[in-house]
């Protein structure tokens, strides 16, 4: 399974948090990210991630350009609703192609802890 991690910054620890409670889920599948996130990611955890560009430089973009081609299979996208800026990715398109492809969007940790649950328990 292919999953794509995207945190705006003043989430990218809350972001950390998960991704290490959840570090042996996420060993079993592969992992994308937008490119600051990643490297965070990967400085505070053992797992490794194909790191796209960062937000402000496209990330998100090519991250949704897989969900369109069908190669993302489950999208985390901790986004700050009330004080994001300008520079950091929008969710808008991101959310948009992932509905058209059916593809899971959790945009807060409740939603990814419901996803994660409901695959664990069906062996994925």
């Amino acid at each position: 399974m292919n999953i794509a991690l995207i945190a705006h910054d003043s989430k990218k620890q809350e972001m950390i948090a998960f991704v290490k409670k959840h570090e042996e889920f996420f060993k079993q599948h592969t992992l994308f990210a937008t490119g600051t996130t990643g490297l965070k990611i990967m400085e505070n955890t053992d797992l490794m991630i194909h790191r796209c560009l960062s937000g402000p430089y496209g990330g998100d973009q090519q991250i949704g350009g897989y969900v369109g081609e069908g190669k993302m299979d489950f999208v985390i996208f901790f986004r700050d609703p009330l004080t994001a800026q300008p520079h950091e990715p929008d969710i808008n398109a991101l959310m948009r192609v992932c509905d058209v492809h059916q593809v899971p969007l959790a945009s807060h940790q409740k939603t990814a802890e419901f996803i994660i649950k409901t695959l664990e328990s069906e062996g994925k």
